[in-house]
C-alpha cells in the first residue's frame, strides 16, 4: 500500500499519488497535500526544538487542516493516508527545505481565508 509521489518541473507541482484505497490525487490536490505536509512538519519541529512562540505550533497545525479542507478533496481518512504517505516519502531536512521556500507560495496558491 503505497502512495507515489512523482515531481513535476514547477516547485511543489505533483504529477500524481495513489492513496491504499484507490483514491489519486494529482496536480493542485497533490501540491496541496504537500503544502499541508510541510507546513504541519514544521509546526512539530519548530515546536519540538523551543523555536516558536506560544500558539504558532497551532496556527501552522490550523493551517495545514484548512488547506486539507479547502483544496484536498476525499474523504478524511483518504486525506490523512494521503498526508501520511507525503511525510514518508520526504526526509526531514528536504521537508523543511520545502517550507522554508515555498511557504508563501503554497498561501498564495492555497488560501485559507
Amino acid at each position: 500500500m503505497l502512495l507515489g509521489l512523482a515531481l513535476c518541473a514547477a516547485p511543489l507541482a505533483a504529477c500524481a499519488q495513489d492513496s491504499p484505497d484507490g483514491k489519486v490525487y494529482s496536480g493542485r490536490e497533490a501540491s496541496a497535500l504537500r503544502c499541508a505536509n510541510a507546513m504541519a512538519f514544521t509546526a512539530i519541529a519548530l515546536d519540538s526544538a523551543g523555536a516558536l512562540r506560544p500558539g504558532e505550533k497551532d496556527v501552522l497545525l490550523g493551517i495545514t487542516i484548512l488547506i486539507l479542507e479547502r483544496h484536498v478533496s476525499g474523504t478524511f481518512k483518504q486525506k490523512k493516508q494521503a498526508l501520511a504517505v507525503v511525510r514518508d516519502r520526504h526526509d526531514p531536512q528536504e521537508t523543511l527545505d520545502d517550507f522554508r521556500r515555498y511557504a508563501d507560495a503554497c498561501m498564495k496558491e492555497f488560501p485559507i481565508n
